[in-house]
């Protein structure tokens, strides 16, 4: 089918394939059992299924790849520690990517913190403008692809044009494969607003031919 081709896309683009994880609730509870019994095997195969979904969550959240890569490489030691924890029942994609997405978040703020800092010892009495009297912390004003280039769009592009919160919703539902009650629960977000940005997102892919 075209549309599932074109769903087959936006997950790799998106940086995992959905249909290689195969491991389901009963296998991962087996998998978390000889964890807390002390056997690493577990946690062996919960990598080998999972890095790449992982590695997607993460990046989502981080923007850069040797970020990324760190924090995914952490959050298999973290997974190793609080194996105890997970409560069978709830899906065990949903508790990893909760995981996965808090540790992201806290990366984030520690090294804009880290930053800050720096960039507040490296100031001194320098100007907050650029040389054309610009603010130097001035985002980027630049205005979206025009609507008549959009069917030209390759995919890559066609993803890029979502803000973050609906990129966010996207990754959460076709890669984590999470139902929209999960989403709004992690994102401590009403139902209402994450369909909708899924809707907003899907409509904006649609216009380049993708959904």
């Amino acid at each position: 089918m075209k549309n599932d081709h074109k769903k087959r896309s936006v997950i790799r683009i998106l940086g995992v394939r959905k249909e290689l994880l195969t491991v389901t609730d009963l296998q991962f509870e087996e998998c978390i059992r000889q964890m807390t019994d002390g056997d690493k095997d577990g946690l062996r195969i919960i990598y080998e299924e999972y890095i790449g979904y992982i590695y997607a969550i993460v990046m989502d959240v981080l923007k850069n790849k040797e970020n990324a890569e760190d924090v995914s490489a952490d959050f298999f030691i973290k997974l190793w520690t609080v194996a105890a924890s997970y409560k069978p029942g709830n899906g065990h994609r949903a508790w990893m990517v909760r995981i996965a997405r808090n540790m992201s978040i806290d990366f984030l703020r520690k090294h804009r913190r880290e930053e800050l800092n720096d960039q507040m010892e490296d100031a001194g009495d320098k100007s907050d403008t650029d040389s054309y009297g610009q603010s130097i912390y001035a985002g980027d004003t630049g205005s979206r692809v025009e609507d008549e280039v959009i069917s030209d769009l390759s995919l890559q592009e066609a993803l890029a044009m979502l803000n973050e919160k609906e990129r966010e919703v996207i990754n959460l539902k076709v890669v984590a494969d999470m139902t929209f009650k999960e989403i709004a629960e992690l994102l401590n977000t009403p139902m209402g607003t994450i369909t909708w940005r899924y809707q907003s997102a899907i409509k904006k892919l649609r216009r380049c031919g993708y959904e």
